[in-house]
């Protein structure tokens, strides 16, 4: 009796996008998400410490993310913002809460 062949290949969910030189100069639009868990004082930290928000500015747009669902925290090249949404979600995620940011790109 011939064996079945099974597919054993798993799905991370994870894409991976090839960006040339131009594209990790082009500006990218740093968008913070809202969550019922992340405490907002906390998030205002982030915003201060990961993004260079004065302390107005952080509470403006953590306010924002909370009342809307998302806000836009800065405008920076691909690659600062990738290093600094990867810093802000290791220590959110250090501190054990989910808050999240992703990457638009700025046309």
């Amino acid at each position: 009796m011939p064996v079945e062949e099974q597919d054993t290949r798993i799905s991370t969910g994870t894409t991976f996008k090839v960006i040339d030189q131009d594209e990790l100069e082009k500006p990218y639009r740093v968008i913070i998400e809202n969550d019922d868990v992340t405490p907002m004082d906390f998030v205002v930290i982030v915003l201060s410490v990961f993004f260079e928000l004065n302390a107005d500015h952080a509470v403006h747009v953590m306010l924002t993310a909370h009342h809307e669902g998302q806000a836009l925290v800065t405008i920076l090249p691909f690659e600062e913002a990738q290093q600094r949404v990867y810093a802000a979600h290791s220590a959110a995620r250090e501190g054990g809460y989910p808050l999240t940011f992703h990457l638009e790109p700025d046309e």
